[in-house]
């Protein structure tokens, strides 16, 4: 499969807001924050030339769990749907399901829908997840989890392919005779695997059409991508990947509030500069996220960053 990205570009994606409750992220103003926000954010993406947004995965969040995490943490199949409708160009990708969760009939029938209401905008980001008590509540091997993941990734591939009857034999799963229409819009759905660990990008390298880090820090990241080119190249996978990365947060301009000191600021050509380092080490698309504190403040910073920063991202 050729790669998404066009070749010599560095694209840029964003993990949507509202969706997720997460504190690691989540804006002072999000909490109160409804559809209809969620909705514009989506519009202004498919505006400003964002290549994808995304939503997040995650069924039921423990007690222990709930102060870091919270427990919003919307549906991606719905969440993704919803916006396909109040879209046109953006992609739609899950950043990430965790599929292991699920029969791989049931995720493909949901995907595939997606896929063809959306007009062959999903991209699928599959990854091993890590809350043990979804994995009970469902009755799936949490320890055994990353066995699971690869099974299921290539049942997927089976039954998101061209064939209304797909045909898939493995050790977990085993289908054949069984008809899913409506089949994708797209004649092979681009599969993204998200994760940072050895068998993570192990999994990425050999089973999938792109890489989703998760929080590697700049400095880690090229060794990562080294690590990823070998694994591929020594399965004999030719075909090229789109490799990702999420960057610092970000805000164009000077700020009149504290952003953090993590946060990469200032004029729009001196954030470019910084996010050519992520081009330089072999990125193909970049995950962005802006400080702000209103929807109409984040639609500002993306609408800015697509007309004073983007332009040079390929320079």
């Amino acid at each position: 499969m050729a790669r998404l990205v066009p070749e010599g570009r560095l694209v840029y994606g964003m993990q949507l807001p509202v969706q997720s409750g997460s504190t690691l992220y989540t804006e002072e103003w999000e909490r109160t924050a409804t559809a209809v926000d969620l909705a514009e954010i989506a519009r202004t993406a498919d505006r400003c030339g964002f290549f994808y947004i995304a939503a997040c995965d995650h069924v039921a969040i423990p007690r222990r769990l709930a102060g870091a995490m919270s427990t919003v943490w919307y549906d991606p199949v719905s969440t993704l749907s919803f916006l396909a409708g109040v879209t046109e160009r953006v992609r739609l990708l899950s950043h990430v399901a965790v599929v292991g969760l699920r029969h791989p009939l049931l995720t493909a029938k949901q995907y595939a829908t997606l896929d063809r209401l959306s007009a062959g905008r999903l991209i699928l980001g599959v990854g091993a997840g890590h809350v043990r008590e979804e994995f009970d509540l469902l009755g799936v091997d949490f320890d055994g989890r990353g066995r699971v993941l690869d099974e299921t990734v290539d049942a997927l591939r089976a039954a998101l392919g061209p064939d209304e009857f797909p045909e898939f034999e493995g050790r977990l799963f085993r289908f054949s005779g069984l008809g899913q229409k409506p089949r994708p819009a797209q004649s092979r759905v681009p599969l993204w695997v998200g994760g940072s660990s050895p068998a993570a990008v192990r999994r990425a390298a050999t089973r999938g059409d792109g890489w989703l880090p998760q929080g590697d820090p700049r400095e880690r990241l090229p060794a990562q991508i080294a690590r990823f080119r070998e694994l591929r190249a020594a399965a004999g996978i030719e075909d090229p990947a789109d490799i990702g990365a999420i960057t610092e947060p970000l805000y164009v301009g000077e700020p009149a509030w504290d952003v953090g000191h993590r946060t990469l600021s200032g004029k729009p050509e001196a954030i470019a500069e910084s996010l050519r380092a992520y081009g330089a080490m072999g990125v193909h698309q970049i995950q962005v996220r802006f400080r702000s504190r209103s929807r109409t403040e984040l639609a500002d910073q993306m609408t800015a960053f697509a007309a004073e920063v983007a332009p040079h991202l390929d320079r």
